[in-house]
């Protein structure tokens, strides 16, 4: 059974879920999650809850070297796993994300696959932007993405 907690960031309440072995999702809010019976915080539980509380206070790499396993297809995978290569202060267009997982003709299949990503801020797929610039599509909100990418020191566009 996962560990789940409610933790309070700058960007609103996060439910977190973790399995003893990794971070399994982050959800913005309530979740499906929130009311499931939960297991007693294990030490990685722990460390993720002060990895990503360390993030919000400054430490941009703190969230870097959290273990993750997302629950998706192995393309929705390889496109998930292909964030945490978007360095903090970074932002890569959708055309260059499916550039990277060697997809260049999916980009559509490429923003399906960042818009259901189970695991935000970990796996960072507020750094994807449109090719033209502007923030498009955040399950957080666009407000929540501009708040991460100026957390983490994006810089910032008219276009935001």
């Amino acid at each position: 059974m996962p560990t789940i907690e409610r933790l309070p960031t700058p960007v609103g309440v996060l439910t977190v879920v973790t399995s003893p072995a990794a971070l399994l999702a982050v959800h913005f809010g309530e979740s499906t999650f929130s009311n499931a019976p939960s297991d007693a915080a294990s030490p990685l539980h722990t460390d993720v809850i002060a990895r990503l509380t360390a993030y919000f206070d400054g430490d941009r790499a703190a969230i870097d070297e959290i273990p993750v396993e997302p629950a998706g297809t192995a393309f929705q995978r390889q496109v998930w796993l292909m964030l945490r290569r978007i360095p903090a202060g970074a932002t890569w267009s959708y055309r260059q994300l499916a550039e990277r997982v060697d997809r260049p003709a999916a980009v559509r299949a490429v923003g399906a696959a960042n818009g259901a990503n189970p695991i935000p801020i970990v796996l960072p797929c507020h750094r994807v932007i449109g090719s033209d610039g502007r923030l498009v599509g955040y399950g957080g909100g666009l407000e929540r993405k501009k708040w991460l990418l100026a957390h983490e020191g994006a810089v910032t566009s008219p276009l935001w």
